[in-house]
């Protein structure tokens, strides 16, 4: 039998193995620093945070579910991975921890918590597992929360995002907040033949799949807060952009009245869920306008003029709009907050006359302190991605890109990831950035992507996630 100072040596090898490869270099950040934008300060400066080891002993399963909990525990793995938390541990051989919990050699290894689990066929005839999680503090020695989930069938579409929900309730667990594996990041592809339809993909890159057909240009997309419907627009039928919603379970679609001429684009719903705000461009009178999706009636004008007010987002609670314009008479964009009935719009984007910038595309956070938008400092040159602080008005800019083209981020429900097209020399794709570290994953690779918006928490349209924690 092997003493515990071999085991930990041991282990302490292969942990550094099967670490090296999952971490990623931020860089010097002097190194990063960019061309300063007047009057802001603008760089990759991030603060210093304490990542501890989480461990994943490895999951145990009745039966023949065997293969179904190493499945589950590489899907756990992967989010607390991607949820850039921990130094997670995990692929670990059973031979090496042994069946029983090991706090000892456990805090030997350097581990600050440790995530055990068990999976269970359904004993009824009813189809599915019972996924059983334990999550351990190392420093004291004991258990510190353990809950049951239901998950249904591995054939089951949503078997995958009730073990995402799992993975969210482990950072509940931890840190008391939100996490992000339970969504999926909606966008536009655009094909060979120049029409682009409508795609969504897992947070973890898993199960990509087109949701729209057409056969024409349609872009846009946009969650309804609960996640239960996509806005989006589309030429298809008419050969003017419109704006059309579709039911993510029973495939209805509606079309929202034109009631104006002109160019129905850049929709976004409301966090009340009753309203879609848009822009209209062209006709008789362009700018923002809303439209009550439950009372099926009301066009009201937000705010516009001779300039063109693009691409609203609002605040989580609904109070706030930003936007972005050429309101002051530059071809340039500017990004702009205004109250979400209309009237004054404050500026928030950097601007200097004869220096402007060019800023584009906001989205609101969901903790409501920062907008993140995507612009370029000078008149040529690539676009980034750039963050910030709504309490300063934008004084201080965050870049959380460097390399190549950046466009279009939209928040994850965690409030601290962004989803965005990036393109480097080997083409287009979807990335995600950790805006606390200045990580950035690749989720969707060498596809002519576009516009994406990740959704909220899905946990409760999809009906995941059950759970029943210890009495």
């Amino acid at each position: 039998m092997k003493s515990l100072s071999s085991k930990v040596g041991t282990m302490k090898a292969l942990l550094i193995m099967t670490m090296y490869g999952c971490f990623q270099e931020v860089g010097n950040l002097d190194a990063q620093v960019q061309d300063s934008i007047p009057g802001v300060t603008l760089g990759l400066l991030y603060e210093s945070e304490f990542y501890p080891a989480l461990a994943v002993h490895p999951f145990r399963g009745d039966r023949d579910a065997g293969e179904i909990a190493r499945e589950i525990e590489t899907i756990i793995a992967n989010d607390l991975r991607y949820s850039d938390r921990f130094e997670v541990m995990d692929s670990i051989p059973l031979g090496l921890v042994g069946e029983a919990i090991d706090y000892q050699l456990w805090d030997q290894l350097g581990a600050v918590w440790l995530l055990s689990g068990s999976v269970q066929r359904q004993a009824t005839q009813s189809v599915g597992f019972i996924l059983t999680l334990e999550l351990h503090d190392i420093v004291y020695g004991t258990i510190h929360e353990q809950g049951r989930f239901w998950l249904p069938s591995t054939e089951d579409r949503d078997f995958r995002m009730s073990v995402h929900a799992a993975s969210d309730q482990l950072l509940q667990w931890i840190y008391g907040e939100p996490g992000m594996a339970t969504s999926r990041i909606a966008f536009s592809r655009r094909s060979e033949d120049g029409n682009q339809e409508l795609y969504t993909i897992d947070s973890d890159g898993e199960n990509f799949r087109q949701i729209t057909s057409y056969g024409d240009l349609t872009m846009s997309p946009t969650w309804s807060p609960n996640g239960d419907k996509i806005a989006y627009t589309s030429r298809k039928g008419t050969g003017f952009p419109r704006i059309y919603e579709l039911d993510m379970k029973s495939g209805v679609e509606r079309a929202l009245p034109s009631e104006r001429q002109g160019d129905y684009i850049t929709p976004v719903y409301n966090p009340n869920g009753r309203e879609i705000a848009f822009s209209v461009t062209g006709g008789n009178r362009s700018g923002i306008f809303r439209y009550n999706w439950l009372r099926d009636c009301c066009l009201v004008h937000i705010s516009g003029g001779r300039w063109d007010d693009l691409s609203p987002t609002y605040s989580p609670d609904g109070k706030f709009m930003a936007f972005n314009s050429n309101r002051l008479g530059t071809p340039y964009p500017q990004i702009f907050v205004m109250a979400a009935g209309g009237g004054e719009a404050d500026l928030v984007s950097p601007y200097i006359h004869g220096r402007e910038g060019y800023y584009t595309s906001p989205d609101w956070s969901p903790s409501g302190d920062y907008l993140a938008f995507h612009g370029r400092v000078a008149r040529r040159g690539r676009y980034q991605i750039l963050v910030a602080q709504i309490a300063d008005s934008g004084r201080r800019l965050r870049q959380l890109t460097r390399e190549g083209n950046n466009e279009d981020p939209s928040w994850a429900p965690d409030a601290r990831h962004l989803v965005f097209v990036g393109t480097r020399d080997w083409g287009t794709g979807l990335m995600v950035v950790d805006t606390a570290s200045g990580k950035i994953r690749m989720l969707l690779r060498g596809f002519d992507v576009r516009v994406p918006e990740w959704s909220p928490s899905l946990k409760e349209s999809l009906g995941v996630g059950s759970l029943r924690t210890r009495q």
